[in-house]
């Protein structure tokens, strides 16, 4: 079983100049949203001059104008501030009082359809239909800034849109005119979408719908950001830009697996994402294009019928004209929600605990034991993942190995305070895992993750299988059991993201399956015992992801530095709990 929308990286897409011209030859003036599809037409006019292409534009304009600009309000909307005001919009549905919700980033889209047009109507528009599109442009700016609530989905990659839109209609305006749109455009977005920003992982991000990020709309509001600095030059929109990339470049597994959001938990987009991760990728110096996207509609918003869809036409007419490299190769930088290195990759989570581990090309995920999720030891039926007080990092890469060690401090049901050290440490090709804590008493063991996918090439497909996992205790793997939406097994049909919707409080597709899955009871799971031979007063785990055949008897050891860890792999000694003289974690390490 193949996840339907983890398919291929988004930097092997075909984009060479004759890519463009072919897909754009093939542009009809027809689709879901025409004046998209009129933007494509006047594109390839503007690359070729095609004799043919300026009576098609016209007829397709006249065919917009006429028929898809509505004035009168559409019954139900609820998010207007002034009634009857005549303005100009787009619907989500055509028919009257059918969905108006989708009203608002239906009009955002419509209006950048419609500069991107005025910005090669040059020789092709008539002077008359120009007219009528800067006052239709100018009309959906006030009718999305004035005539209803800025942003009433809470969605950033819209309102994002929107402030685009304004910036590339102000050099349409007259001069003073033009200067006010801009200015308002630019107060919008400081305003109304950077000071509501959300942080996650130590970053700030635009919400989508509510919550921090999405995996389909986060890149889409990168891409956003990225033709907001293009076409104004200011530095706010670089440095926000490259704040999202920094984070999804940390969350993201060296594969380009991904989940998690408040509206689709595995859904990607495709060509809606080139341009942003393609633009900051190359300006952070991170192979963000590794993003894996949903290639159904990857080619250039072609479907697989060859139908051009007009819907986001806006975004492949700006990666058309973008003409920035991919960045191919990974960022060096240490990162502290990321461990990473060849095809070995661990992504964190706010709170240090894995949130997407990948090896030997299986994808883990949390785990979840009693209502509790994560990677770490569960004694007595507890979960010893969740910090009571700063969690502290530190990163090396030496001898061709690269190590995180993070120090928790966390507090059971007994209420005593306990540090637990995770060793992370990767040669590229396998994961090392070691984790120590103060004696544990009962049967404690290592939650050491869920398997959920593997990678297979260009598709991600579903497994419920270790990728040749090895414990230096007993290793078991365990299913629910219990029946039921709340107990996750890997070995059925359902996704992660079906069964986070069906536990989320709207399963049709609006309720936040990231706070459906929280809800999960019990789920597939590595249980690792603890390792024998470790030192008085400390349980020691450790597991080994993927590598050779051979066993995995690592040898622990107190020493005077701290505690000796030795395997096949590399040594190391990780300090005590306690830290260096400014309370930092203490790590030495060598290869073996």
């Amino acid at each position: 079983m193949y996840l339907p929308h983890q398919r291929g990286a988004l930097h092997d897409l075909p984009a060479t100049p004759a890519d463009y011209d072919a897909v754009l030859t093939a542009v009809d003036d027809i689709g879901d949203t025409s004046l998209g599809l009129t933007s494509l037409l006047a594109l390839a006019w503007q690359r070729g001059k095609d004799p043919r292409l300026p009576e098609a534009v016209a007829r397709s304009l006249a065919f917009h104008l006429r028929e898809r600009v509505y004035t009168e309000d559409n019954p139900g909307y609820p998010n207007l501030r002034i009634r009857n005001s005549g303005l100009p919009y787009a619907r989500y549905v055509l028919e009257t009082g059918a969905h108006p919700i989708g009203d608002w980033p239906s009009t955002v889209w419509a209006l950048l359809q419609t500069v991107n047009i005025l910005d090669a109507a040059e020789g092709l528009v008539a002077d008359e239909q120009r007219a009528e599109l800067v006052e239709l442009a100018r009309g959906y700016w006030r009718r999305l800034t004035e005539a209803t609530f800025f942003n009433p989905q809470e969605a950033g990659n819209q309102a994002i849109g929107c402030v685009v839109g304004g910036l590339m209609l102000a050099p349409h305006l007259p001069s003073e005119e033009g200067q006010s749109v801009r200015s308002r455009a630019i107060a919008l977005y400081v305003e109304k979408i950077r000071a509501h920003r959300v942080n996650d992982r130590g970053a700030a991000l635009p919400p989508e719908h509510g919550g921090a990020y999405d995996n389909n709309y986060g890149p889409i509001s990168l891409s956003f950001l990225a033709q907001a600095h293009r076409i104004s030059g200011e530095e706010i929109f670089a440095e926000d830009g490259e704040a999202l990339a920094r984070y999804i470049d940390a969350r993201l597994t060296n594969g380009g697996y991904d989940n998690g959001g408040p509206r689709y938990s595995e859904q990607h987009s495709a060509f809606e994402s080139v341009l942003g991760l393609r633009y900051f990728g190359h300006r952070i110096g991170a192979d963000l294009g590794r993003y894996r996207g949903d290639s159904r509609w990857a080619r250039h918003a072609a479907g697989p019928d060859g139908g051009i869809d007009g819907h986001f036409a806006w975004m492949l007419v700006w990666q058309i004209q973008d003409t920035t490299p991919w960045h191919r190769t990974p960022s060096t930088e240490p990162l502290r929600h990321q461990l990473r290195a060849g095809t070995v990759s661990v992504a964190f989570d706010g709170r240090m605990t894995p949130s997407l581990v990948e090896a030997a090309g299986t994808y883990y995920l949390p785990a979840a034991v009693n209502r509790q999720h994560g990677f770490g030891p569960v004694v007595d039926g507890f979960l010893l993942c969740r910090p009571m007080g700063e969690v502290r990092v530190r990163d090396i890469r030496t001898d061709g190995l690269a190590a995180k060690l993070v120090t928790k401090p966390v507090v059971g049901r007994d209420h005593v305070l306990r540090h637990v050290r995770s060793l992370y440490v990767t040669d590229g090709a396998t994961l090392w895992v070691t984790v120590a804590v103060e004696r544990l008493d009962g049967t404690p063991y290592l939650l050491a993750g869920l398997p959920y996918a593997t990678d297979d090439g260009e598709r991600v497909r579903r497994t419920a299988e270790p990728g040749g996992v090895a414990a230096a205790g007993p290793l078991r793997l365990t299913h629910p059991g219990s029946a039921g939406v709340d107990h996750f097994d890997a070995r059925s049909e359902v996704t992660q993201e079906q069964a986070a919707f069906a536990l989320a409080a709207d399963p049709r597709g609006y309720g936040n399956p990231d706070e459906g899955w929280r809800h999960l009871v019990s789920s597939t799971a590595l249980e690792v015992e603890p390792a024998p031979g470790a030192p008085e007063g400390l349980s020691v785990f450790a597991v080994r992801y993927g590598g050779v055949d051979a066993g995995f008897t690592p040898v622990f050891e107190e020493t005077q530095e701290g505690l000796l860890v030795c395997t096949e792999g590399f040594t190391a000694v990780i300090g005590e709990a306690a830290g260096d003289v400014n309370g930092e974690p203490e790590l030495t390490m060598s290869g073996c």
